[in-house]
Formats: C-alpha cells, structure tokens, sequence
C-alpha cells in the first residue's frame, strides 16, 4: 500500500531523514519507536507531504506522491493523520470540527456529515461532548475527538504523531483504547509512540529508527523479546550505560570504583548493589582478564541497568586470548564471584575490535 524507496530529508545543519526504506501492507498496523530526534515525526510528516522530502520516493497504492506534478490533495485524501497537539479549531464546537473536511472537501451534506460524526463521536465516547468547546475538554477527550474527525474522512491510512505525548498520564490509557479498537478494524496505522507496552500490543510490525533509518524492524516479539543489534536491545529494555575503556597494564581501580558508586547513586540503586557490583569488577579483573592480558590488548567494560526489570549485567570485552573460566579462579576470588552474581557466560564470537566477551548477570 506504501513503499518508501531510498527517502531522505534534510534541513540546514541536520538530516533527520537518511536513507529510509519500507513497504507497508493493507492493514499493517506499524509502531514507530526510537530516540527523540531520530526523524520519527519527519517520516510520517513527509508520508502525507506536510514536509517535502529532499530526495527519494514515496508511493502510495502504486502511484508516487513526491514526483512533479502529483495530485498530492487527491492522495492524501486516502491518508488522515492525528497530531500531538490535537490540532482542534478552537472557535468550533466538537461536532462542527468534524463536519468540516466531510462537507468542504467531500462534498457531503450537513445533515449527513452531522449523522456520521455524531456515530464517529459515539463510538470514541464523546457523542455526550459534542456540543462542547475545545478549550472545554481535557487532553484526553481532545485527542479523542481529534480521532473521530480523522475518521470522518473516510481514511485508508492513518498516521499517529506521539498521539499521547502531550497527555496527562491518566489520559493515556482512554486514547489507547480508541486506537486499539481502530486496530482491530484492519486499518492500515502508522504510529509514533513512547508507549512500549502499547507498540508491543497492538502492533503487527515495529519499526525501530535511529541514524537517520530504519535501524531495525520485525514482529513485536522479535523486536521487543530477540533483537538482532545493540542499539535496538538497550533502547527496548531501556538501558543505562557506564561504559569504561581500560589499560589492561595499569586498571585505576580508584576511578574506576568512584564512577560506578556515581552511576548507582544517578539510578538510585542500594548501597549493598554498588558494592556488588564493584568486587564482580575487582575480581573477575584481577582474578580472570589482567593475568591473561598484555597491555597491547584492548579492554571495554560496560555496566548496562535495565529500567525495565531492574536487571543489572557487566559485560568485559577484551582482545587477545581467551581468559580463563570461573572454575579456575583462586576459591575465594570465584566464591565472592558466586555470591554476588547469578551466572557467568562467555561468548568468543565478539567483534572484530573485541572477541572475547565475559558477560556477568549480578544478583539483585
């Protein structure tokens, strides 16, 4: 229904937009997540050609909406969009800003753009709002009512811009039902969100963006359970990171102990955590890596906390030779290892730059 071929937009001193590429079925329902600033927006904005694309292609059932000349107010007919800010005519009542693309632009009587926004409303929950004014609703209700006008033009694709970004957080849960409900009907949604658990729910593909591309995509499950790259995996699990490169001939363990105690004081972590966290550093170093390490080898330490589920991992990755196990430590470097992690794994098929990596799950 849409294929995206090779898109870029650019502005003065940025490029949000790199090199996207996708193909969107009938009925698709894509959840757009990724940082802020990653083009998101600009993507769906170029969709209906609020932005005009610096380059690349955008098809729409087969027929381009980015060459010269397109009829671009005839395809977008096919496309409603709902922004975050709801976007609501003040100086109408609710029902008047749905009456108004159908009798304007379509042609449609008053008395049956009236019946069908009053259906549109109802099944949004707002037929009782009807009359009311935008400034007297809440976030929620706006939002809601800013879906029903969308709907009144007959759309076959919808984009969500952050459609629940600008709400209270008691709102949010009465917007996303409305979408789900939407989902559930087959139309073809593309949307923007922060929401996880809501991507996660009602979405048949997710597109995770970053660098300006698609940087990864798939069903829920492999995006949100088996992602393939780094990126995707610390954004979905929302990970923070203490990342330290190492001189395997001489670690500061001073520094080295005073930036971990600040990265478990940044994420509120016990005291008990921090120490911890600090002899698994200390003795699989001194107990595992350094002896087997030259100081020409290379040594990154990555500390990742997971506000998901509070899950906290040190990964060591290093060059050279593999360095030995757990079971060949000296008893009371492996028996303090034991007590303060819940497993380790290794993995030799690293990166070119760092092979060898030693992956310790600590005990919360």
């Amino acid at each position: 229904m849409i294929s995206i071929r090779h898109l870029c937009k650019a502005y003065e001193g940025v490029t949000p937009l790199k090199d996207v590429n996708a193909e969107i079925e009938k009925g698709d329902v894509i959840s757009i997540i990724g940082p802020s600033g990653t083009g998101k927006s600009t993507l769906l904005r170029c969709l209906n050609m609020l932005e005009t694309p610096t380059s690349g292609e955008i098809l729409i059932d087969g027929e381009s909406i980015t060459r010269k000349n397109a009829k671009v107010h005839l395809i977008r007919r096919k496309m409603g969009m709902v922004f975050q800010s709801f976007n609501l005519f003040e100086h109408m009542n609710i029902i008047e800003n749905v009456m108004l693309g159908p009798v304007t632009l379509l042609g449609e009587s008053r008395q049956a753009a009236y019946d069908k926004g009053m259906e549109l409303l109802r099944s949004v929950g707002m037929e009782h709002r009807a009359l009311a004014y935008p400034d007297e609703l809440s976030g929620g209700q706006k939002q809601r009512a800013a879906i029903a006008r969308t709907l009144s033009m007959n759309p076959e694709i919808i984009l969500f811009d952050e459609p629940t970004s600008a709400l209270d957080p008691t709102m949010v849960g009465e917007v996303l039902a409305v979408i789900r409900a939407l989902a559930r009907k087959g139309l073809t949604m593309l949307i923007v969100t922060h929401e996880m658990q809501f991507a996660r729910d009602v979405s048949t593909r997710v597109f995770y963006m970053d660098e300006g591309v698609i940087y990864e995509q798939g069903t829920p499950e492999e995006i949100f359970e088996h992602p393939r790259r780094e990126k995707t995996r610390r954004f979905v699990q929302r990970l923070k990171l203490l990342e330290e490169n190492l001189n395997p001939g001489h670690v500061d363990y001073a520094a080295l102990n005073e930036h971990t105690a600040q990265f478990a004081l940044r994420l509120g972590l016990s005291d008990r955590t921090a120490r911890y966290l600090q002899l698994a550093l200390e003795e699989t170093l001194n107990g595992l890596l350094l002896p087997s390490l030259s100081e020409e080898d290379k040594l990154r330490v990555t500390v990742m906390y997971s506000e998901k589920n509070g899950s906290l991992e040190v990964r060591f990755a290093y060059s050279g030779k593999p360095a030995g196990k757990v079971e060949e430590m000296d008893p009371l470097a492996s028996g303090v290892l034991s007590m303060v992690t819940e497993s380790v794994k290794y993995d030799e098929q690293g990166s070119t730059e760092y092979p060898n990596i030693i992956i310790l799950q600590m005990k919360k």
